[in-house]
């Protein structure tokens, strides 16, 4: 479970991470992570994430929401059965920690800064 996020950090079973980050439905941390273009998240950055077929994907835009998921990505995702949720950064960690109790099927990618 994600225990707290602040602009560039998150805590996540008490182990801190400072650069960006997937978790993987499995509740495995792969960090650090990268997007080929800064603020924009296209399906070729999160191969690992569609490979662990989540039910639902939480994204994490960033703390005042910069990066941007491009348009094709979510009908490309929910094409394979998978529904995208993108905001904000804080209210992503609070929407996956709930999906978490819930026994919800999710994954999640974060970017802790802009």
């Amino acid at each position: 479970m994600i225990e707290s996020y602040s602009f560039g950090k998150m805590v996540i079973d008490g182990r801190e991470y400072t650069k960006d980050l997937m978790i993987l439905p499995n509740g495995e941390v792969v960090s650090p992570w990268w997007r080929k273009t800064g603020h924009e998240l296209v399906a070729s950055d999160i191969e690992v994430l569609v490979e662990a077929r989540p039910g639902i994907l939480v994204v994490g835009t960033g703390s005042p929401g910069m990066m941007k998921p491009d348009p094709c990505l979510r009908s490309a995702l929910e094409a394979s059965g998978t529904t995208m949720v993108a905001m904000p950064t804080k209210q992503a960690a609070s929407e996956y920690n709930s999906l978490r109790e819930q026994g919800e099927n999710v994954g999640a990618c974060f970017h802790l800064t802009c």
